[in-house]
């Protein structure tokens, strides 16, 4: 139970219908959609947009999506994926040629089609109530008259303007100057590409004046990109991949996305006696970091497009789990595997809605590597995805670029289902901690009977690139205990993720938790 002598935040409890996402805005625009008459997929596509807005850094119109859901009336869920692929003219053995050993994020080589559009299109069409034009509206909106910079987007800004060029500077940067908390940030040029594609479809993103503006910018940079490309744009509908930790069950999007390593981590958790542990001490954050560097290291050796995944059952074996949790020392730290790719620790927007029938709608939304490429076109400002960083050019990799392939993608949205029900959609940003954040915020709720609001707001820890990461909420003995095991610790610049999550209680209540690590919150009504 929160104490509430210190600071913190309630759970947000309804009835009729629950959003819980990174930006008011956002949250409020999705509820309006439910009090209209809209239900979950309509509310989810209408705050997201929203985001690609409130925080450009994150997200956006020119990036992907994957998403789960749970159509009302049933507990089946669906994935859909609306992840990009590579243009039919990209070539690993080009650019190694070029001298690079990994693609170069900030170059139009990085920039991958964008899906998010495409998938908007398929669930609204196939799931949503009112119709895209109910569901953009919002966003058009706000995009011509402009929202007030948050203070998390304003912080973030700072950091990542850096990587904007060309057209990307011209449209999120106020005539030269970064913007700042409280400045008012508009994105007019993307709002008419939502009012087309409201009116005209699918069709006025990937075909015509608007990819025509996106291809011009990548050609001239030497990007491979073509008219075909765009046109054959699709999102793919494929079912999720389920798991089991200590009788909950687990849903997470197949590959290409990286939903499979949070299985293998908490498989390799399960081997361990966790709930004996305590949930703040140095035990617990050694034995999960201990668990994330074997856990990402076959994450990296094996993981890529559906299409050329050989390992899939490997890494979801009981077996597997078994031999990794026996290469732990509980007293000792091993040393860090080597990453194959760009897949390091970027930025992203979660959003859930669950509305009165019960659909659940777990969607996640990104352009990877704050303000992706840094590339945006020029008429209407679309800013380009950098997601061809999660390829690696190793020469016979199964992620290895190729042309019209995927490639392996960090983000992945969850839902828990309890003895056959959907019980809670949630996702958990943050680029390469996604799978450790979804295994961090199941066993914080289920071995240490956390709530979902504290599950979220609780420190973090995260092991990558060498070094173990520990937010400023741990303790100093917790650190010198850590130390003693052999990390190297790190206080990061920068909040580890974020999460959002909505628990359906059997007796109808929603309970929705936001994580405070971002300007957002849950609403209900």
């Amino acid at each position: 139970m929160r104490d509430f002598q210190t600071p913190g935040r309630s759970a947000v409890l309804a009835t009729n219908g629950l959003c819980a996402t990174s930006n008011p805005l956002a949250a409020s625009a999705a509820i309006d959609i439910l009090r209209r008459g809209g239900n979950a997929m309509d509310a989810a596509i209408a705050g997201a947009v929203i985001l690609g807005l409130a925080e450009p850094q994150m997200t956006g119109i020119g990036g992907d999506c994957f998403t789960l859901l749970s159509p009302a009336g049933t507990e089946d869920v669906i994935a859909v994926n609306g992840s990009g692929r590579a243009p039919g003219a990209a070539d690993a053995a080009a650019l190694r040629a070029q001298g690079h050993e990994t693609v170069p994020l900030y170059s139009a080589h990085a920039v991958t089609i964008p899906g998010a559009i495409d998938a908007f299109c398929t669930m609204s069409d196939r799931w949503g109530r009112l119709g895209l034009a109910d569901s953009f509206a919002p966003a058009i909106a706000y995009m011509e008259e402009g929202v007030p910079v948050s203070p998390r987007a304003a912080f973030d800004w700072q950091m990542d303007t850096p990587v904007l060029q060309g057209h990307g500077l011209t449209h999120y940067l106020d005539n030269g100057r970064i913007p700042e908390k409280g400045d008012i940030f508009r994105l007019p040029g993307n709002a008419e590409v939502l009012r087309r594609v409201a009116r005209d479809g699918r069709r006025a993103f990937y075909e015509g004046e608007v990819a025509e503006d996106m291809l011009a910018t990548l050609n001239a940079m030497g990007g491979v990109h073509s008219a075909a490309d765009f046109a054959a744009t699709d999102c793919t509908l494929t079912e999720p991949v389920s798991g089991h930790y200590k009788g909950r069950e687990l849903l997470e999007h197949p590959p290409n996305g990286q939903g499979i390593i949070a299985h293998l981590m908490l498989n390799i958790l399960s081997h361990f006696d966790l709930a004996a542990m305590d949930p703040m001490g140095a035990e617990r954050v050694h034995i999960e970091a201990e668990a994330a560097k074997l856990a990402y290291d076959a994450r990296d050796r094996f993981l890529a497009d559906a299409g050329h995944m050989t390992r899939l059952d490997h890494l979801m074996s009981a077996g597997t789990a078994e031999k990794l949790a026996a290469l732990i020392d509980p007293k000792r730290a091993m040393a860090h595997p080597q990453q194959t790719s760009e897949a390091v620790h970027k930025d992203t927007i979660y959003i859930t809605v669950v509305d009165r029938d019960r659909m659940s709608v777990s969607l996640i939304y990104s352009i990877f590597h704050g303000f992706g490429s840094g590339i945006a076109s020029e008429k209407f400002g679309i800013l380009l995805q950098n997601r061809g960083g999660g390829f690696s050019l190793q020469e016979g990799h199964p992620n290895e670029m190729a042309g019209g392939k995927r490639p392996m993608h960090t983000i992945i949205p969850a839902m828990m289902r309890d003895a056959g029900r959907v019980s809670m959609p949630f996702g958990v940003m943050g680029g390469q901690y996604q799978p450790n954040g979804h295994a961090r915020v199941v066993t914080n709720m289920t071995d240490f009977g956390m709530d979902a609001q504290t599950a979220l707001d609780a420190p973090r820890s995260f092991a990558e690139k060498g070094v173990l990461n520990l937010e400023r909420g741990y303790g100093e003995d917790v650190r010198r205990a850590l130390a003693e095991k052999g990390h190297e610790i790190v206080t990061p610049e920068v909040a580890i993720g974020g999460a959002q999550s909505i628990v359906i209680h059997e007796n109808g209540v929603l309970e929705g938790a936001s994580d405070p690590r971002k300007d957002g919150c849950a609403l209900g009504y």
